[in-house]
């Protein structure tokens, strides 16, 4: 099955189809109405034509037949001879009438049935006594024979058959008048339909009596048209009707009806191209009209279609150009439709996206920058392993860690320094930076480290005052030499030291609060003097215990402390590498919903 994926051919689809198939349908309704209608025009016209003429032929036929029938009742009540053969003369003078044949029994005479009985007092009430039984016995019809060849006239005639019946019901005599064929069917003949079309008188056996087309032995039934046999099938069963043959629309059609005087039928076959010539005339002007109204439809959705195709393909290309990192200017905007809208809102979004390519080109520096700002991942000092590690969620960040030297020797004391920014992005990334200089700026100078966080969260209160951002700070003090701990908290979670030999967790707490909040606040510093070779220390921020599963179950600080039990023979890159892992095994498909900044410090010998 084709695919459209052009816009153009889709609606031309989308279009064309409902009204290709309304027309169809249209048509269809259009031309089926139009057929039932020339139809039953047609066979009300057939119907009267026939009727008309099968009066013709009935009136000839009902005259002589109403004779036929006074002399049967004659014949049977009176004796007066006279009466007899004036009726007989009369139907003799009757037009179209050869002759008149009256046979009658031998035995009449003997039995007295032709003797005079008009010996009345009264005749006249004699002979209205025959008529009023002649009324009562108007049952006995003549007969009426098919055509046949008479040699007396040259033609065709049709004799009219009566018997004569005595009292006793016997038939004593039979009574005929021949008439000529060509009189009884002169009028149809003549008429136009009978020259016109295919005409037939038959009666109900299908045999042609007469017809202006040759037959095959004359019969209806024998000829080896479809339509001929169900014609003759059906005026077996009806008076009068049509019969379509076959074909959409019919080749033929035949119109009957039935004479009332005869057991004939007129029948009359018509060519299906002549009646339904305004049908198949309007078939061809329907089709000649619905292709050039496609054609229409066509050429206006080209039209109206092409500039909007041709707007959005420009938007299309631009878009991908602009994907390909092509700085490209604004498109015109020729419309105030949908598309033209379309075009507008592209512009804004591709100075948006200037913008924001901008901003993100902003971004990737600053995150360059406070990268650069962060130590070297580790440090080894004669009797320590330091590692570190800040994990963003965002391209920048508000985790810090350092590794400041407190002197020049690598046996003396140094400096670490894990901080956790409120928030995180852009902001937080420069109180970070604010803060590490401050630091590095600040120890620089004589002072204990608590007289070093007193100054820093003073300097730092200056910028956020009217802000509300603040920042959390562990600054521990590593003497090897001595095997001492000294810290101070600002408002940041206690550091852990894990002992080995005593398989025991020593959490590094104390009083302090967060920086950036009371500039008058005085920082407390506090000492561990049991630091060994073989013991750890886990500085971190709470992106490590605060990681939850996609579950909502956080990571929590016990067990982040069986991985630190668990790892003690490690160096420090290993349990940091192994924390890495086991945080993200545990946070699974879910997003880091915060920064994670560890430091990791172990003793040696």
């Amino acid at each position: 099955m084709p695919k459209f994926t052009s816009l153009q051919q889709r609606l031309s689809i989308l279009l064309l189809l409902p009204v290709t198939l309304l027309l169809i349908g249209m048509g269809t309704f259009g031309f089926f109405y139009a057929r039932n209608s020339l139809l039953a025009q047609w066979t009300e016209a057939t119907t009267l034509k026939l009727q008309r003429a099968a009066h013709h032929v009935d009136m000839r036929l009902s005259r002589p037949k109403e004779l036929i029938r006074l002399f049967l009742e004659i014949s049977d009540k009176s004796t007066f001879p006279s009466i007899r053969e004036a009726v007989l003369n009369q139907i003799r003078s009757l037009e179209g009438v050869e002759r008149v044949n009256l046979d009658l029994d031998s035995s009449l005479s003997e039995q007295g049935w032709w003797t005079s009985r008009w010996n009345q007092t009264n005749p006249a009430q004699e002979w209205q006594g025959h008529m009023e039984d002649m009324m009562g016995r108007r049952d006995r019809i003549a007969t009426v024979t098919p055509p046949r060849y008479d040699p007396a006239v040259n033609g065709e005639t049709v004799s009219l058959l009566s018997f004569l019946k005595a009292e006793t019901g016997e038939t004593v005599g039979r009574l005929e008048v021949v008439i000529r064929f060509d009189y009884l069917v002169d009028a149809v003949v003549e008429s136009g339909w009978w020259q016109d079309h295919e005409a037939l008188l038959v009666d109900s056996t299908g045999r042609v009596l007469s017809s202006n087309i040759s037959l095959e032995q004359g019969f209806l039934q024998k000829n080896t048209a479809p339509l001929e046999t169900a014609t003759l099938n059906a005026l077996r069963e009806e008076e009068f009707g049509t019969v379509l043959g076959p074909g959409h629309p019919p080749n033929r059609i035949s119109g009957f009806y039935r004479l009332q005087e005869a057991p004939w039928y007129l029948l009359i076959i018509a060519p299906g191209r002549e009646i339904f010539k305004p049908i198949a005339h309007f078939r061809n002007i329907y089709l000649i009209i619905g292709a050039a109204f496609i054609l229409v439809i066509l050429f206006l959705i080209r039209w109206v279609t092409g500039r909007t195709v041709s707007d959005i393909r420009g938007v299309s290309q631009t878009a991908c150009r602009i994907a390909g990192g092509e700085h490209q200017d604004l498109l015109p905007v020729t419309s105030r439709d949908e598309v033209g809208e379309l075009i507008g809102s592209f512009n804004t979004m591709l100075v948006k996206l200037e913008e924001r390519d901008r901003l993100k080109s902003a971004i990737h520096l600053a995150m360059e920058v406070q990268q650069n700002l962060l130590p070297d991942n580790s440090m080894r000092l004669k009797h320590l392993d330091i590692v570190g590690k800040s994990i963003y969620c965002d391209e920048t960040g508000g985790d810090y860690y350092d590794f400041i030297p407190l002197s020049d020797s690598k046996e003396g004391p140094i400096g670490i320094a894990v901080g956790d920014v409120a928030g995180h992005g852009i902001s937080a990334a420069l109180l970070m930076t604010t803060v590490r200089a401050l630091l590095r700026c600040r120890v620089t100078q004589p002072g204990s480290i608590s007289e070093i966080m007193t100054d820093i969260n003073r300097l730092l209160c200056l910028d956020t005052g009217d802000s509300g951002n603040f920042m959390t700070l562990f600054l521990m003090v590593v003497d090897s030499e001595k095997g001492e701990i000294r810290w101070v908290r600002a408002g940041h979670d206690p550091a852990l030291i894990y002992n080995p030999d005593t398989d025991a967790f020593i959490e590094l707490t104390g009083e302090g609060f967060v920086l950036g909040v009371d500039d008058d606040w005085k920082f407390e510093e506090y000492a561990y003097p049991a630091w060994k070779e073989n013991q750890m220390a886990l500085i971190g921020t709470d992106g490590i215990w605060e990681t939850e599963n996609p579950h909502g179950e956080p990571y929590g600080k016990e067990r982040l402390q069986n991985l630190i039990r668990s790892h003690h023979s490690d160096t420090p890159a290993q349990v940091m590498r192994a924390l890495i892992y086991d945080l993200a095994a545990f946070r699974g498909d879910a997003k880091q919903e915060d920064d994670v900044t560890m430091v990791i410090i172990k003793g040696r010998s």
